[in-house]
């Protein structure tokens, strides 16, 4: 079986210009970029609703700040996908990724939550570690994260996994670890009504497990919840995503250690900006360390499909920027796409990413080798050709693989070009390869529809 999604990153919509340094950037001022920002938010919550229409089946945003340079733009996934929840019954919503050390994780939780509840399940719950010291530093220093301390950064990030699927699973719950202590000893708390609300039998906490009774304190004139030597033990966080017990998770993986751990922990991969050679040996490494780890799966189903595993919603899934040529100049089409790519290469490839473009039989690359849009062509991370020529490369990408299953999650926009622009290669996508594709390996499961509505019913009658 087949599955397609798209994967929206937010690329700016402004020209391209060469800077005396040779560098590809925005063509634009400050406040371009703001008006150029404001439409790509627009934009992809419009194209989030007509994948639905479409036939796509997943969705997926990721985050990013503060870029100028306009490679990325996608601040808060949750919130816009919210938007395309609200506009759509079946598609799947992923992010790739919220970036746990940019955030407090009780915050990401809730609004993982919201969404969820809110699309009425359809939620593929991205977390990440970041890799870009202009975001993660910013948005994580009131947290005591970072990305300039590798070991730091990944114990932030497993703390705060651990602390988001507490809070999705638990009736209420406490945590006090190296970075968070939930709730903080200190926190006094004697209300009434929370005091009368555990003294009843069977909801699900006792009255000794959320708070610490203690006698008035003396030294204090605050109000009655202050006033006091009582103290929270623990806290609930609402809502509870509707999937039980929480929603699937995914991560972007670069490197071989995060690969290890997400199947070790039943997470999801998206793979993006790899050579087809060096794919199959991905997915191997993750397949061989999910069975070390005994199937790790948030629903205990054991042995899932190599790769991907459409039945079951698990495994990796692989994201080429794809681009279909209109029939015309051929030539000015492909060096325009390079242009872009190489655009956006420049952001990529300043943070290491250079070096991954290396086939299985290289060493890898320099890490300020320029990388040029013909070098990603060829390497099989973008997929340039006609209708027929895609299709013909991603049925080959998934034999090269040896799965059953497969997973595309199409990269269609990139810098400089419009959102009608991407609109129009996502329906050129849907009507002129999806169709071929899955012929050739049979059409994914149905999604199921959401049965929550936001149409209100309420009827008034008139006196």
């Amino acid at each position: 079986m087949i599955q397609f999604g798209i994967f929206q990153n937010g690329a700016a919509d402004l020209p391209i210009v060469e800077t005396p340094s040779g560098v590809l950037v925005n063509g634009g001022t400050l406040d371009e970029v703001h008006q150029s920002y404001q439409r790509i938010l627009v934009d992809q919550v419009r194209q989030g609703v007509l994948a639905e229409q479409l036939g796509y089946e997943y969705y997926f945003m990721t985050e990013h700040h503060f870029q100028p340079e306009g490679a990325e733009f996608s601040p808060n996934p949750l919130i816009a996908e919210t938007a395309i929840a609200a506009q759509t019954k079946r598609i799947r919503l992923g992010q790739a990724t919220n970036i746990l050390t940019q955030w407090h994780p009780l915050r990401v939780a809730e609004q993982g939550a919201m969404l969820d509840v809110i699309s009425g399940g359809r939620v593929e719950f991205g977390v990440g570690r970041g890799y870009q010291p202009r975001e993660v530093e910013v948005f994580g220093w009131p947290y005591g994260s970072t990305i300039q301390d590798q070991e730091r950064n990944r114990a932030y990030f497993e703390e705060a996994y651990q602390i988001i699927i507490k809070a999705w699973t638990q009736p209420s719950f406490s945590h006090h670890g190296e970075f968070f202590s939930i709730p903080p000893s200190y926190t006094k708390w004697n209300h009434e009504q929370t005091i009368a609300y555990f003294s009843q039998p069977n909801v699900g906490r006792s009255l000794e497990d959320v708070l610490r009774i203690g006698p008035p304190d003396q030294y204090s004139s605050g109000n009655p919840v202050v006033a006091t030597t009582t103290v929270l033990k623990e806290i609930s966080v609402f809502p509870r995503p509707l999937q039980r017990p929480y929603p699937q998770c995914w991560e972007p993986v670069a490197s071989s250690r995060s690969l290890k751990w997400i199947a070790a922990h039943g997470v999801n991969g998206n793979i993006n900006a790899i050579p087809m050679t060096r794919l199959k040996k991905i997915f191997e490494v993750y397949y061989e360390e999910s069975e070390k780890h005994g199937w790790p799966d948030r629903l205990n189903r054991g042995k899932f499909k190599f790769g991907w595993d459409a039945e079951r919603n698990r495994g990796l899934s692989v994201g080429p920027w794809v681009h279909i040529l209109s029939p015309g100049d051929e030539r000015a089409q492909i060096a325009r796409l390079d242009r872009s790519l190489e655009m956006e290469w420049n952001y990529y490839g300043a943070f290491g990413f250079t070096a991954g473009l290396s086939d299985a039989d290289e060493p890898p690359y320099d890490l300020h080798m320029k990388v040029s849009g013909e070098l990603l062509r060829k390497k099989g991370t973008a997929i340039v050709g006609t209708a027929e020529q895609v299709t013909a490369a991603i049925l080959k990408m998934k034999e090269s693989l040896g799965a059953e299953d497969f997973l595309i999650l199409c990269h269609f926009e990139m810098p400089g070009m419009k959102g009608e622009e991407v609109e129009e290669q996502m329906h050129r996508f849907a009507a002129d390869v999806m169709p071929e594709l899955r012929r050739a390996c049979g059409a994914g499961p149905a999604l199921p529809e959401s049965g929550v509505s936001i149409v209100p019913n309420a009827v008034v009658q008139s006196v």
